[in-house]
């Protein structure tokens, strides 16, 4: 994309000699000869860099600078004069230039500032629009959080909430681990819920989010000038979760060497932020989270072992949503409720056909799928009945379909062969027993019953 540079100063040689140099590298050169022109032209251009003389006719060139900066912060300045005063560079940085340079200078050195100064506005812009991102994100699950806590009517899952509740109250370090969608983070806040740190925040850092580059800055905080495009000062999620819970997805993304420095937090709980020299104690308990398996991840060099052992002195598997289809119509419930009002719908009823559906697909999705799938279908819905048609399409097949199953003739999938020949496989598994072919199908025993009749198949009951 290309960059604008606005030129502000009042000598014609200068500006026709800077202007051509400039654009022949690939810049818009804007040129305003005193002041007033030139602050009218960076209102109106926005450009990504202002080149600014000191010795203007109307106006003092620090003053300037001022009004600048104050109108816009993340705006680089790079301040060309012909004195040579310490106090007016030192006065300049204070104020927020990027760079002091006096006349006569080099041209390559002009040139290679430039690309400093707009190097520094890209990641200035980067960051900020990361972190709207992540406020925004935030403030989505906040309002999810309001709407959905875990829904746990399977074994499985009563286990993991009283397990959660068990170990909630003390200030051990907990490793959650389950597939992507099965809801780490609703357990993660219900740990924070159910602490003794209730009453103070619960901040998350997601460690595949950032660049390995940025991490280490989001998580220690810096000092202004700490590095390029530390343009102000930031806390860090340490300080920030002081007092509370600092939630940390995705571990086993955080570049292995962050790693050794997140140790020496937990060991002595205290950190320094990038650019300074003292040690600042902090008081978090921490929850972590993966999505596959952190031993291998260990094995693979990906995370430290000695790391690993302070994580996991409790690990908590949460259950894939294939694994605990009981909860999958409570949770369609819930999803419906939130999605209806939302959409400022009555909430409509469900055909028996959608719910044998949505218990008997492979949901590789788990509970971030479900939800998806009942707000595409609550979206398309236009009556008092929810139907089949309105779900997403890749869950009207059933999962052998999903692994590539039969075929028709004309290359197209025939859904009746394919249905015939889960069931032909569950009776084979079950050796013929329909109780236990249902159970691996993930259907009700009636069910099973009519699609076998329908399809004119039959097996001995061993029930």
């Amino acid at each position: 994309m290309e960059k604008t540079i606005v030129l502000i100063d009042d000598e014609r040689t200068i500006q026709a000699t800077l202007t051509s140099v400039l654009e022949r590298k690939g810049y818009t050169v804007h040129v305003g000869g005193n002041a007033a022109q030139g602050l009218k032209k960076i209102g109106e251009i926005k450009p990504d860099l202002v080149l600014l003389d000191l010795g203007l006719p109307d106006a003092d060139g620090l003053s300037v600078l001022r009004e600048i900066k104050a109108a816009n912060p993340d705006l680089p300045v790079m301040i060309l004069t012909a004195h040579d005063s310490l106090a007016n560079a030192i006065e300049s940085i204070k104020i927020g230039a990027f760079h002091f340079l006096a006349k006569p200078y080099a041209i390559e050195e002009l040139l290679s500032l430039c690309t400093r100064a707009l190097e520094q506005r890209d990641l200035t812009r980067q960051t900020a629009s990361l972190r709207l991102e992540k406020e925004k994100l935030q403030k989505r699950l906040r309002v999810a959080e309001e709407q959905l806590g875990p829904v746990t009517i399977s074994r499985r899952m009563r286990e993991v909430e009283q397990l959660i509740a068990r170990v909630a109250p003390s200030d051990a370090n907990i490793l959650l681990m389950g597939e992507s969608g099965v809801g780490k983070e609703i357990f993660a806040r219900e740990l924070h819920r159910l602490s003794n740190r209730a009453d103070g925040p619960m901040v998350k850092l997601n460690c595949s989010a950032f660049p390995a580059s940025m991490i280490e800055g989001e998580l220690f905080g810096y000092a202004k000038g700490a590095f390029t495009g530390a343009v102000t000062a930031f806390p860090g999620m340490l300080a920030e979760a002081d007092g509370g819970t600092l939630f940390l997805d995705e571990i086993t993304e955080m570049p292995v060497e962050l790693q050794s420095r997140f140790l020496r937090v937990l060991q002595e709980r205290e950190f320094r932020p990038l650019g300074t020299t003292k040690d600042i104690p902090v008081n978090f308990r921490l929850v972590t989270a993966c999505n596959s398996p952190p031993a291998q991840a260990v094995r693979d060099g990906r995370l430290r072992q000695d790391l690993y052992f302070r994580l996991k002195t409790f690990e908590i598997e949460i259950p894939p949503l294939r694994d605990r289809r009981e909860d999958i119509a409570k949770l369609t419930d819930t999803f419906m409720r939130r999605f209806s009002k939302q959409l400022k719908k009555s909430i409509p009823k469900l055909d028996p056909e959608v719910l044998e559906m949505l218990r008997t697909y492979s949901w590789p999705g788990n509970v971030r799928e479900l939800q998806n799938a009942i707000e595409h279908a609550l979206v398309l819905c236009d009556g008092p009945i929810l139907l089949a048609k309105f779900l997403p399409k890749e869950i009207h097949l059933p999962e052998i379909a999903m692994a590539g199953g039969m075929a028709s003739p004309h290359g197209s999938l025939d859904l009746e062969n394919i249905e015939r020949q889960a069931l032909v496989d569950a009776l084979h598994r079950s050796g013929g027993n329909k109780k236990k072919a249902a159970e691996l199908l993930g259907i009700h025993r009636p069910t099973l019953y009519n699609k076998l009749k329908r399809l004119g198949l039959s097996a001995k009951d061993e029930t």
